[in-house]
């Protein structure tokens, strides 16, 4: 049987009907770019995620670029991320002019650290992005007492989360702000690049919004340096059609975490995920970790034609364009790259494919 790691089309193939009309509409509006769709979107997600404010962007990394704009980071600061995690984490802080300050992740749920932030907090830092990896919340109380302690300002990297909750609260509004991504395949997936980011505070949404529009109150006239970060109208209708079946999709992907565990927990020489206490793990990604055959058991899956995905083969701070001097020694980040393996996990899988995966993994095993 061959299970694809995602498949789009089966989740957008029954909103056929729905989205084509949300389309036309757009297109026979002449309003592509913002606009009420954009307007109706943002009102609509900020409901979803329990925030006060939405602000739609062109993409996840530009959500964590113009936050970091928005908050005034830029040459000579410092910001500490994770350096197990996508590339645009730190990419972005890089692209601002400041440096990216690499932290160690706890093995058992992929997240920073917090244990490990305040030996890297120096004059120059200036914020945290605690990345809520894989679908669950990083450990946010202690990280925001240390940034409360500290004078640090708190972006939340929620691409990967939407949705997710943290002791009851909605993740992408428990900092200053958080950053969510629209990739197709992410739980609220789009139709190409579409971002968003979550604020409580009035004045920083309202500088989000100037700086989305190279930072001008009204055409032609600009009160700062800002980019074109916007959304497009088509993105956004797009978007709105789908936003209310994002429970039910994320169910789906909890429901088939729940029964890869089941088959694989306790299953020596593979380690399943754990949910912390207290959080809301959606499931975007369903990640094991395998010491020392890792490899070995993915060109085994890939020849019962099972596709699986690595998430990340090598750490931020060990990236080329991130070399400078000697790199930090962050050990359980070098371990996860090693060691993971995520498994398809799209709402959609059938019960048929996701048995499938698990019966190799077994097999392997054996």
């Amino acid at each position: 049987m061959t299970v694809p790691m995602l498949d789009v089309r089966r989740q957008n193939a029954p909103l056929d009907g729905q989205l084509r009309e949300a389309a036309a509409r757009v297109l026979a509006s002449g309003v592509y770019i913002l606009g009420p769709e954009v307007e109706r979107f943002e009102a609509a997600a900020a409901e979803a995620a329990g925030a006060r404010f939405a602000v739609g962007v062109s993409s996840g990394t530009d959500a964590i670029l113009i936050a970091l704009m928005a908050l005034g980071i830029g040459p000579g600061d410092e910001v500490i991320c994770p350096s197990f995690t996508f590339f645009a984490t730190a990419g972005c802080v890089a692209r601002v002019g400041a440096k990216p300050v690499f932290a160690d992740s706890r093995r058992e749920c992929f997240n920073v650290d917090p244990d490990c932030l305040k030996a890297l907090i120096t004059p120059r830092t200036k914020a945290i992005i605690p990345v809520h990896l894989f679908g669950q919340p990083a450990d946010m109380d202690p990280i925001l007492e240390i940034a409360r302690r500290h004078g640090l300002r708190v972006i939340e990297d929620a691409a990967q989360a939407f949705g997710a909750e943290y002791r009851g609260r909605p993740v992408g509004a428990i900092g200053d702000c958080g950053t969510v991504s629209f990739y197709p395949s992410k739980n609220l997936g789009g139709f190409g690049d579409a971002g968003l980011v979550l604020t409580n505070d009035a004045v920083l949404a309202a500088e989000l919004r100037l700086l989305r529009n190279h930072g001008a109150e009204r055409q032609y006239f600009h009160r700062a340096v800002g980019g074109n970060f916007r959304l497009d109208a088509l993105q956004a209708a797009l978007l709105a059609v789908k936003l209310p079946h994002l429970r039910a999709y994320t169910a789906l992907r909890q429901s088939h975490a729940a029964e890869y565990s089941r088959h694989l927990q306790d299953v020596p020489g593979v380690v399943t995920p754990l949910t912390r206490p207290g959080r809301t793990h959606i499931a975007n990604q369903y990640t094991i970790r395998v010491p020392a055959r890792r490899d070995a058991l993915r060109a085994f899956l890939q020849s019962r034609g099972i596709a699986t995905a690595i998430y990340y083969p090598l750490p931020l701070h060990r990236q080329e364009c991130f070399r400078d001097g000697d790199a930090p020694v962050l050990p359980v980040a070098e371990a996860l790259a090693d060691e993971s393996l995520s498994l398809p996990v799209f709402p959609e899988l059938s019960a048929e494919e996701r048995e499938a995966v698990a019966a190799a993994i077994l097999d392997f095993l054996r």
